[in-house]
């Protein structure tokens, strides 16, 4: 053969193979994505905004943890209130650092599914005798390139949907750090107050004694301000074991260690009951539209809808690559063209993954479904409970406190007239014991109504759907890819 013609030849397949990687390249270049986590976390960070009135921050090295525990002395040198705990717990809650860990797994897997895949390179050498043989090929996915466009948008939606079960994370861990406040601020006050009830049975149980002694009194009555004494001690001890309890498990949800404790302080009494109880009579149509819950089954079911698309033209396309292919040898002229390889559907026709993508989709429609049902349950129960709540702690307040209190005045009187002796005088006060301690009782559980009213209103989280978004567990473009 001519050597210019070989020449020709040789320096044609070289340009096409040229060509080739260009396209490529340029296609990798426009297809390329970027990491973004602040945009992945921004959706998390205006929900904790809007509701809380808090803010939200990852926390990725030492020196971001040294500034969150700054923070966080700072927070705790005034008496702790609802909203800064709720605050502390946003920053320096572990479990809730792991989560924010696990949505930028979800926004790197979303990046890699946005990105087209590697073109392949082969160089071959063969020789024999005199004769040199070379081949150079190059090779791209079709397979992964056709799914891209499903992959893509599919793992979009399985990003929004770990923001929003991740924004109900950190509702969630807001309610029950309110909630935990609460309870410890409710529980120290009751041991305060059982600690009052205790010094002053310690007074009528001691004025019981010198009485007996002096013969003024017989032993049933000093048996009777002994065992008043007694119980006043058991309440106390159990009203402050009752306190550690919730503090400690208000610690827990601070996520606070070692001296930081120390400095936890609490207020010495609950809020004050509101004038008025909220009016609500459109909770359910308000609350649905906007229970992140909700938000979040609709996205499942649309990402498995989606999915089942995907799966059903991978089914049928599961490996298909175009190439390039140029071979030259020194004996004979440069070949060039191209080959398509693709696997025959001989034994998997892909209707198994089909079939679970169906089930998998008809999956998330129920538990959609099943999660508005249980969603305007909850709001009317969340309601009623406030509502109800609400009356009682007014009832409290408005009718038995003074009533307790007009009586205590009146016994006093009484007593300074001398027409009463102070036994009788602590008798009564030991009657109004009781009141007091349901009055606490009442306005603790009033505002734990209200703080799983404002929850109901957002919705509860859905960890087994979560679990099933970030695991994977529905068939993906990424999953099908892989194949």
């Amino acid at each position: 053969m001519n050597p210019c013609q070989t020449q020709t030849h040789h320096h044609l397949g070289r340009r096409r193979i040229g060509s080739l990687l260009t396209l490529a390249a340029a296609m990798a270049l426009a297809g390329c994505a970027s990491l973004q986590p602040e945009a992945a976390l921004a959706p998390v960070q205006e929900a904790a905004r809007k509701h809380l009135g808090a803010s939200v921050q990852p926390s990725h090295s030492d020196e971001d943890l040294r500034a969150v525990a700054e923070r966080v002395g700072e927070l705790l040198a005034a008496p702790l209130s609802a909203d800064t705990a709720v605050q502390i717990a946003l920053l320096n809650n572990r479990g809730l650092q792991a989560s924010l860990a696990e949505l930028g797994m979800a926004e790197a897997e979303r990046v890699q599914a946005s990105r087209l895949p590697n073109p392949g390179f082969s160089l071959g050498r063969m020789r024999r005798g005199d004769e040199r043989e070379i081949e150079r090929g190059a090779s791209f996915d079709l397979g992964h390139l056709i799914g891209l466009p499903w992959a893509r948008e599919l793992e979009n939606r399985r990003l929004t949907a770990r923001q929003q079960q991740l924004t109900l994370e950190v509702l969630n861990l807001a309610a029950d750090t309110r909630r935990a406040y609460l309870l410890a601020v409710a529980a120290q006050q009751s041991a305060a107050y059982a600690r009052e009830v205790q010094a002053a049975a310690e007074a009528g149980a001691e004025l019981g004694r010198r009485m007996a002694q002096a013969g003024n009194w017989n032993a049933l009555q000093q048996a009777r301000e002994h065992g008043f004494y007694a119980e006043a001690a058991l309440q106390t001890a159990r009203a402050e074991a009752a306190g550690l309890a919730t503090r400690e498990r208000l610690i827990r949800l601070l996520g606070l260690w070692g001296a930081q404790t120390a400095r936890l302080t609490l207020p010495a009494r609950l809020p004050e009951l509101p004038a008025a109880a909220l009016e609500q009579p459109e909770i359910e149509q308000a609350g649905l539209a906007s229970r992140l819950d909700v938000q979040a089954a609709r996205s499942q079911v649309e990402a498995s809808a989606r999915s089942l698309g995907l799966s059903r033209v991978r089914g049928f396309i599961n490996l298909l690559e175009l190439g390039a292919q140029r071979n030259s040898s020194n004996e004979a002229p440069v070949q060039t063209g191209y080959d398509i390889r693709f696997e025959l559907p001989l034994f998997d026709w892909g209707d198994a993954r089909v079939a679970k993508a169906e089930a998998v989709y008809m999956q998330s429609v129920h538990r959609a479904a099943q999660t508005a049902i249980a969603a305007r349950s909850e709001l009317r129960e969340a309601y009623l409970g406030y509502r109800s709540a609400y009356d009682i702690a007014r009832h409290h307040r408005d009718e038995l406190l003074p009533a307790a209190k007009r009586i205590s005045e009146q016994n006093l009187l009484r007593y300074n007239g001398m027409f009463i002796s102070v036994f009788e005088l602590l008798a009564d006060t030991r009657a109004q014991i009781g009141v007091v301690r349901a009055s606490i009782d009442a306005l603790r559980d009033f505002w734990l109504a209200q703080a799983e009213l404002e929850m109901a209103r957002l919705g509860k989280p859905a960890l087994d759907s979560a679990a099933a978004v970030s695991s994977g567990a529905a068939p993906t473009g990424a999953a099908a890819a892989a194949h």
